[in-house]
């Protein structure tokens, strides 16, 4: 990440985590005036920079606290204020417009006529615990591992627009999208169209045809017609594919975050973490577009 996404970081959050703390030392019952006590020994930036190589590179609380001279305990408790801070910060898809919910990036894609693209992406995660109930509920039945899964929905360039809505990886995809309630969120828009694969069979009939899946398979009675049909279904699943193709690059850059390979942590911390990198990701594609939009045309090319 730059030194610009950086900065404009610690200035947005900076402010908030102040205010929190403070709160937090105001609602509590106190022996000593506020500001009294041992202080702590990160600052806010050593905090951010903490959370930020923690999930880009996945290095462990032991390293971080060597790296910064502090005690384990520290680290482990800096990284739990700042990721919140960070998934509720949203995806920036423009200066000074967030998105924080799939109600903003449906009510933003209608109103740029935009074409949303929508898929799931599976996150290996720790098993639970043998003699556990609900311990086969994190099977997937598409990879046969243990994983949770999010929904992610990109523009038709690749930028993602939303990264949550975490479930077991047992749930269909189906299921997570409604669960989520695009169904009822697509009700109130006009003429959207929202790309999806094979998974979301059945939803286009749902939200009037607002979500647009590869065509089903149809079976000829006579040779001749079936040679046909077969050719003409391939040709339209390997067109639907190709525009589909910028979300699949989207997970990939969401995958690059070394805490996304694989979830070593609670499984409970996944959502909040997977929407922090969501924040971060889209504040790196947004400075990479507004410094090629900057460049000189010869330079740009």
């Amino acid at each position: 990440m730059s030194q610009a996404v950086i900065a404009n970081l610690v200035a947005e959050l900076g402010p908030v985590w102040q205010a929190r703390h403070e709160a937090e030392l105001c609602d509590r019952p106190r022996r000593r005036s506020v500001g009294a006590g041992a202080k702590y020994k990160l600052v806010f930036v050593d905090r951010l920079l903490a959370m930020l190589v923690h999930l880009r590179h996945g290095v462990t609380h032991d390293v971080l606290a060597c790296w910064f001279g502090v005690d384990r305990s520290t680290v482990t408790r800096a990284v739990g204020e700042i990721r919140p801070l960070l998934a509720e910060h949203g995806c920036r898809i423009a200066p000074g417009l967030r998105l924080r919910a799939l109600a903003d990036v449906i009510a933003h894609l209608g109103a740029t006529g935009q074409t949303g693209i929508i898929d799931a992406t599976e996150i290996r995660v720790r098993r639970p615990a043998a003699n556990r109930p609900g311990r086969n509920r994190f099977v997937s039945g598409k990879s046969r591992m243990n994983a949770m899964k999010a929904l992610v929905v990109t523009d038709d360039h690749g930028r993602v627009l939303f990264c949550g809505e975490v479930r077991a990886g047992s749930v269909a995809d189906i299921t997570q999208a409604r669960d989520a309630g695009l169904v009822d969120l697509l009700a109130n828009t006009i003429h959207l169209k929202i790309l999806a694969d094979a998974g979301y069979q059945g939803l286009g009939a749902q939200t009037c045809g607002q979500v647009v899946t590869p065509p089903r398979k149809r079976r000829g009675k006579h040779l001749e017609h079936l040679q046909w049909l077969m050719a003409h279904h391939e040709q339209a699943r390997f067109a639907h594919s190709s525009r589909r193709m910028p979300v699949e690059h989207g997970i990939a850059h969401l995958k690059n975050w070394r805490t996304l390979a694989r979830h070593h942590s609670r499984r409970d911390h996944l959502p909040d973490t997977i929407r922090a990198v969501a924040a971060l990701l889209s504040d790196q594609q947004l400075a990479h577009t507004i410094q090629l939009l900057t460049l000189p045309a010869g330079r740009a090319a």
